[in-house]
């Protein structure tokens, strides 16, 4: 074994300690150096080093009608931008050996700007280095932005060319204004939802935003993803995209033969309550002071409106359901007119001086009579009103539906009330002889429909659904079932003789206008005056200039219930009544609908020399598809199914999914207003097609 010798282990430690003790007196020197001499060097270096999180927007969520239809969606938008500064003598020498081929390249996808003035500007924004000069001041679409990509130099990047983008998202309605009040609407500057669904269902729609690093390294900016954003959820609605539109036309080619005001019409499912089609159409002026059709306020569940006769139904349910009375009940009404607590009661043919005299209780319903109607009520609850009012609130005509849209409302029926002396505080004599008829209520559209939906459905109550489920990916997420709301609203004999008295009304009372041939049909006729805020701030009825609503609510087929539906148009007098105006539309709605549901065979139809029909142009493959069902095949398709894909097509004449279909699919972008078929076009047929050019189409009933 070996001694240990420490003169000369030691020397060794020593001199490796006193190495790493200079080394650790140059580190020191060296902090000292650039915290002093150094300082304002590395400082100068640090303000390029920028370090910030950003937010990043996730995909907002689609909104989808029944059949899978898309009524809004974001679609990506851009605005495009070129740096100067990068790419070094390079990029420069490219700039300049190609920027003829630029210039002529960006004229003819921007036409409204010459070649020349492209030059110019470009040369100007380089010899200034600008770092985000705007090739184009607008947003363009993604065809345009793809075009302007593949432009020599611009194609070589962003850190190489310096060509860069901006993306915006864009809410896009492919139907246009269809439904446009209850799918809704976002801000375009900063994406917040102001109405409909949209809004409603905001914090599914809108997703998770996602997290960033940005890093300014020199002259770049450096992006690193932390958190990555999560998409927002589908919405699929109860919407029917054909209904819908059938619905829209039908109210809009009554308002335009009555110059009516306001149109509102509501279809219903009558075993789910699902909203199948929901219209609110306003009539404006126009710039050039023609009449327009728009869709400007939700009416349909927003508006507290006294209902007028379509109430009178529920009247009588609550006499029948109380027991007070039957059907076999037999009511005076004079020739027209009845004195009620110092006011005078009038049916609509007062004028006449024969009014309806003696009559039943389900003639009176039949006819619409105001005298009989509130002669009833009058004598049942006149010293007991809130028997009468407890009983409306049990057949579920006062509920609260909860509609989950903003504004909607619920219906106002007042409960009579007493004070300690007995006196009635908001009651008056004549207050239930007109409530009865459908005055000193406000009952939204939606609401007086969910009871005479209930009607159609057995007596089973349910509350309107819009939205049937939220998907995310292909996945179900949530599901909306059906609620009820009153598993029965009236005893079965009571309902029975309703439906029979409804019946009764479109076969041989009031409401033959709303009938069909083909099916039989149920509903009430209504007529009201709406009471209008004066010159001196008091609501009243203004003679000679008073605004009505004129409505028919009912549901089809009469024997089998499917679809319940409310029809409401405001107008100004002359006098008309609710079912000639609102029951017109009621039926071209029901006939429309069941025509839809229609199934036959094309066999059934064949004719060994049927000549091949005409094919406008349009969506070739779904009239590919069409015609082969029909067992046409896809070689008879006629030249005017044929579109030359360099030139502007004639749209005029098509629906609107045609003509979108077909525009878009040249390049184009579209703009829409109005229903129905293609009238004009902004863009002449024949003219070279241009990308990212847009072509405004009006359409016309």
């Amino acid at each position: 074994m070996s001694k240990f010798r420490n003169e000369k282990v030691i020397p060794r430690y020593l001199l490796i300690t006193l190495a790493f003790a200079l080394i650790g007196l140059a580190v020191v020197a060296k902090v000292l150096y650039i915290m002093t001499t150094k300082q304002a060097y590395w400082e100068q270096v640090a303000s390029r080093l920028k370090h910030e999180n950003d937010t990043v927007a996730a995909q907002r969520g689609n909104v989808l009608s029944a059949d899978g239809e898309l009524l809004a969606g974001s679609i990506p938008q851009y605005r495009v931008f070129m740096d100067f500064k990068v790419g070094g003598h390079k990029k420069d020498s490219l700039l300049g050996a190609n920027m003829d081929s630029i210039c002529r390249g960006l004229h003819e996808i921007f036409p409204s700007k010459s070649a020349d003035d492209f030059r110019r500007d470009i040369e100007k924004a380089r010899r200034d280095s600008l770092r985000h000069y705007a090739i184009w001041p607008y947003i363009v679409d993604y065809t345009t932005y793809k075009a302007v990509k593949q432009l020599p130099v611009f194609n070589l990047g962003k850190y190489r060319g310096g060509f860069h983008s901006e993306e915006i998202k864009a809410r896009r309605h492919p139907f246009g204004s269809l439904a446009l009040r209850i799918v809704g609407n976002i801000y375009a500057a900063d994406g917040q939802p102001y109405s409909g669904l949209e809004l409603s269902y905001d914090s599914l729609l809108r997703g998770t935003p996602g997290l960033e690093r940005k890093q300014k390294v020199l002259d770049r900016i450096l992006r690193f993803p932390k958190q990555p954003a999560v998409d927002g959820a589908d919405i699929v609605t109860t919407i029917d995209v054909g209904m819908q539109d059938l619905a829209e036309r039908s109210v809009i080619d009554v308002m335009e033969r009555m110059n009516a005001l306001v149109g509102v019409a509501v279809v219903m499912e009558v075993k789910t309550g699902d909203v199948k089609a929901i219209v609110n159409i306003d009539r404006v002026t126009g710039p050039d002071g023609v009449a327009q059709y728009r869709e400007i306020d939700s009416h349909a569940i927003s508006d507290l409106v006294e209902p007028g006769s379509v109430f009178k139904t529920a009247s009588l349910m609550v006499a029948l359901d109380d027991g007070v009375c039957d059907t076999t009940r037999m009511v005076d009404t004079g020739r027209g007119q009845w004195p009620m607590y110092g006011r005078v009661m009038k049916d609509h043919n007062w004028r006449n001086g024969h009014g309806y005299g003696v009559i039943s209780l389900p003639r009176s319903l039949e006819v619409s009579s105001n005298i009989g109607v509130s002669r009833i009520i009058d004598d049942y609850y006149h010293n007991q009103p809130e028997k009468f009012v407890a009983g409306l609130q049990r057949i579920g005509l006062a509920e609260d539906l909860r509609i989950p849209l903003p504004r909607a409302a619920a219906p106002r029926i007042r409960m009579p009330q007493k004070n300690k002396r007995g006196q009635w505080l908001n009651w008056s004599n004549t207050a239930l002889a007109w409530m009865s008829i459908g005055y000193e209520t406000q009952v939204p559209p939606i609401s007086t429909l969910t009871f005479y939906n209930a009607i159609a459905n057995n007596g089973r109550m349910v509350r309107p659904r819009f939205v049937k489920r939220i998907e995310k990916d292909g996945n179900v997420v949530k599901e909306y079932p059906v609620e009820v709301v009153r598993e029965r609203i009236c005893k079965e004999k009571t309902l029975r003789e309703v439906q029979t008295m409804l019946e009764h009304v479109v076969s041989q009372g009031l409401g033959r206008r709303a009938g069909s041939r083909s099916f039989k049909v149920a509903g009430k006729t209504g007529t009201a005056m709406m009471a209008e805020k004066m010159a001196d701030g008091r609501w009243g009825y203004t003679p000679g200039h008073t605004r009505y609503l004129l409505s028919f609510c009912g549901y089809f087929p009469a024997d089998e219930p499917r679809y319940s539906c409310i029809v409401c148009m405001q107008t100004y007098g002359p006098i008309v009544s609710g079912g000639l105006v609102s029951g017109t539309a009621f039926h071209q709605i029901s006939e429309g609908i069941m025509a839809q549901t229609v199934k036959l065979r094309a066999s059934d139809a064949a004719d060994g020399n049927m000549e091949p029909p005409t094919v406008k142009p349009g969506n070739a493959a779904a009239a590919a598809s069409v015609m082969s069902e029909l067992g046409i095949g896809n070689a008879q398709l006629t030249a005017d199914a044929r579109v030359n894909r360099g030139l502007v097509p004639d749209v005029r004449g098509m629906g609107l999914r045609d003509a979108v279909h077909l525009l878009e699919s040249l390049g184009m972008r579209v703009q829409a207003s109005g229903v129905g078929h293609v009238a004009e076009q902004s863009l002449k047929p024949g003219l070279p097609v241009t990308l990212g050019q847009t072509c405004e189409i009006k359409l016309k009933n």
